[in-house]
Parts: structure tokens; sequence; C-alpha cells
């Protein structure tokens, strides 16, 4: 049965082709969609296309629908295409031509538009949480290991002092700027698309206000043709947002791989959170953060590859958009999986506090004497020539007492400063506004 259907069979081979991955992945969307159509049915009533004892009666099918969602019983079933469907053919089935009014002044078009968008939302405030979360380990590490010296690079050569204060403290306050970034996105995706139909809007005098306070959406996507327009740009839009998070993890991923490695040996990592070789017993390979990086460069292909999926798309309507879902939809659970596991490593992470000890990194300390020369009265770059001098000859011997003293230096690391801005982040998400306008959406 298909909602669309007209009386005549397609071909198998084409009906598959098309469907593709929509019933795998709408699953995903169904909750959204169940809400989608309460608020929907709320309104119809409004404007006198539902009577009361109707409406009743959908919201009291949709509930258990939903219930059958969340206790994981909703499936869709053979022969259907796609989540709109399958909710579309229960509430037939238990109400009959009730059920079969919910359809009215929407089209799949809008519809998909609208799960998306919900899903998009609710999988960005579980992202927020995560992120929330490995940003405060960060932090409480960089507290914690303030004072332990870790060497700097540039051009991968050994370059000047830093600490682990710094280290952690930088892909904390990294994730204050990548959720800026999502915010931007968060507030794009936020916006009703339901009524705008299949692109050109619908005859019937819908109150797509209501639809929008209902649904806790802090505006609409008003012209209906770009609300329509706004298929795939949303998905592109929250995946450099995505892509964001994922350079993040990916370097600092990079980072624990390379420092854990004997050749550098900063850190470790207990035995049970590594895994070993089957040949070489004395391995202790860090095979989390390896993923970790491989799944945030996967990640960072993400907007490259949507934007090549709707690149030259007209306006309306496009088949092509389906695709999105595929790569889109799977890449929060990806993500997540990256920020969970990465809290829970860096909980477990063991600092090497004798690094400077060796003395390979005695140059590392040049620039403070080149400093303390010009702190003396003598112009920098000749201090810069004395230092270098010595260095050649072999009679540079490293002062190791740092005096940095200015904002974000290894003597002054902000933290608290950055916890405010994260804090300033956060409390922009409108969250508890959504939640408030779904708990009475039923």
């Amino acid at each position: 049965m298909k909602i669309w259907d007209k009386g005549f069979s397609i071909d198998k081979r084409i009906e598959t082709f098309t469907i593709g991955k929509d019933r795998e992945l709408d699953v995903l969307l169904a909750p959204f969609d169940v809400l989608g159509s309460m608020a929907h049915s709320r309104m119809l009533h409004k404007i006198g296309l539902l009577e009361a004892q109707e409406l009743d009666q959908l919201l009291l099918g949709l509930k258990e629908i939903y219930q059958q969602i969340e206790e994981g019983k909703f499936e869709i079933e053979d022969g259907l295409e796609d989540v709109h469907s399958q909710v579309e053919l229960m509430l037939t089935r238990k109400l009959g031509d009730v059920g079969k009014k919910v359809h009215s002044g929407r089209s799949r078009n809008d519809q998909v538009l609208l799960d998306l968008r919900l899903y998009i939302r609710h999988e960005i405030e579980t992202l927020v949480h995560l992120v929330e979360k490995l940003f405060n380990t960060l932090i409480q590490l960089s507290e914690k290991h303030k004072d332990v010296l870790l060497p700097g690079y540039t051009h991968t050569q050994v370059a000047m002092p830093s600490s682990f204060g710094l280290w952690f403290g930088a892909y904390a306050e990294s994730l204050v700027d990548d959720l800026t970034i999502l915010q931007a996105a968060f507030k794009v995706a936020n916006q009703n698309p339901l009524g705008s139909a299949a692109g050109y809007g619908s005859s019937f005098p819908l109150d797509r206000s209501m639809t929008t306070q209902l649904l806790g959406f802090e505006s609409m996507s008003y012209n209906v043709v770009y609300a329509q327009m706004g298929r795939g740009k949303v998905e592109k839009t929250v995946s450099f947002a995505l892509a964001s998070l994922a350079a993040t993890l990916g370097k600092m991923a990079a980072d624990v791989c390379l420092y854990m490695s004997q050749n550098f040996g900063f850190i470790t990592l207990p035995d049970h959170l590594t895994t070993g070789s089957s040949i070489m017993p004395h391995k202790k390979n860090p095979d989390v953060f390896e993923l970790m990086r491989a799944k945030a460069n996967k990640l960072q292909a993400l907007p490259n590859e949507i934007t090549l999926i709707i690149t030259n798309l007209t306006s309306g309507y496009h088949r092509d958009l389906q695709l999105v879902k595929e790569s889109f939809l799977p890449a929060f659970d990806d993500l997540k999986d990256c920020l969970s596991i990465a809290e829970y490593m860096l909980q477990h992470v063991q600092v090497n506090t004798q690094i400077m000890e060796d003395d390979k990194y005695r140059y590392l300390f040049s620039v403070e004497a080149v400093n303390e020369e010009v702190l003396r009265g003598t112009p920098f770059r000749d201090a810069y020539k004395k230092i270098g001098t010595q260095i050649a000859d072999g009679s540079y011997q490293p002062a190791k007492a740092l005096k940095h003293t200015h904002e974000g230096s290894l003597g002054n690391l902000c933290n608290a400063q950055i916890e405010a801005k994260m804090q300033n982040v956060l409390q922009q998400f409108s969250f508890g506004l959504i939640h408030q306008a779904l708990d009475g959406l039923s």
C-alpha cells in the first residue's frame, strides 16, 4: 500500500531502487513524525477540518504509536515506502476514515522536512550535553596538570615550552568555538517548515504559527518555496558544525597517538584501555584514538558529500535529496560515540611529569634566554644572535625558570574565563522551551 497509489503496480526493481534505505533510516525519524502529526492534527481541528471527537481519536492513536516507538516495537512493514506511510496506515487501520484525514494540507515533502528538523534538534541537544561533559573533563585535567611542562612544537620540531595545562585547556576552548558553530546550525534548523506542503503551500487556511508554537520552534521558514529549498541546505549547515567538532576530536586523537609512542612518552593509558599485537608482546596500542581519528576524518568529509549531492539542483523537490539521509543521519551516532569514548579515555590518562629531564629538550628554553637578555636592555635582534651563537658553539645553558604571566599563557591559563565562555554559549540553546512545548503537545 502506498499513499500515492492510483491503481497500478510499479516494477519491483524500480520500487527497490527508489526506496533505497528509507525504510531502514526512517525508523530514526518515527517519533518525530508522530509529534509532527500531533501538532498538525491540532491545527486541522482549529481550522475546521477535524471535529473535536476526531482530534481526540487521532491524538490517542498517535500516543499509542509513540509508545510503540519508545518500546522498540515500531517497524515499517514490507510494501510501505517510509515512516509517513506506516504511521498513516496504522491510524487508518485503527480509526478508519478519521485516520485518512490526517494528511489534509500536508505532503510527504514537508513531513520529511519537519521530521528531519525535529530529529536534528534532538540530536544536537544530545551532542551539546556530551560536549559539555568532555569540556569539563578537559578543564579538570588542565587544572590538575597545569604545572607539568610539555614540549611545544612548530614544524614538528622542538620549539618552546608548553604544559599539560595548556594542552588540555586548548582542546577545551576549541570545543567552545565548536559549540558556537553548532548553535548557529541549531538556529537554522529550529525553524518550522510544516505547511509548505509539496513546496508551494496549500489552499487550506493552514495556521502555520500555531504548529510553530506547538512544536517549540523559534520561528518558521516563511516562504514555502524556501522551506523546500531548505532540504539539503539545513543538513549541509549542520554537517559543517559536526565537522568542526570532529576536527577538534581528530586533532586531539592524533596528539594522543603521537604522545603515547615510545619516542615521545608524554602520556600513557592503563593496560586495559589499550590493545596488543598478535606477534609483538610489548605492544600497547592506542586503538581507540586511532579509530577516533579516522571517524573524525570521515565526518569532516560529510559537508562536501552533501554539497555534491545538492549542487545544481533547481528549486523544488528532487529525489536526489533522499540520498542525503544515508550519510547525514548516521553521522550523529558516530560523533556521539567519539565524544563519549574520548571523555571516558581522558579520565584515565596518565601524564609524564619528568619529560623536561631529557636533554634533547634543552633548547626549548632558548626563547626564554633571548627574552631575559632583552629585559636586561639588549635589543631583541642582538639578543637573538647572541643566544644563537651560544647554541652553535655549545656554550648555551638553559635557564628553566619560567615567568609567563600574560592571559592564556602557561603561567595564566585563564580556565575560568574559558569556562565562562562555555556557559554563555550553553545558555543560548533553547532546549528548555522546546521540552515545554513538546510536553504539552499531546
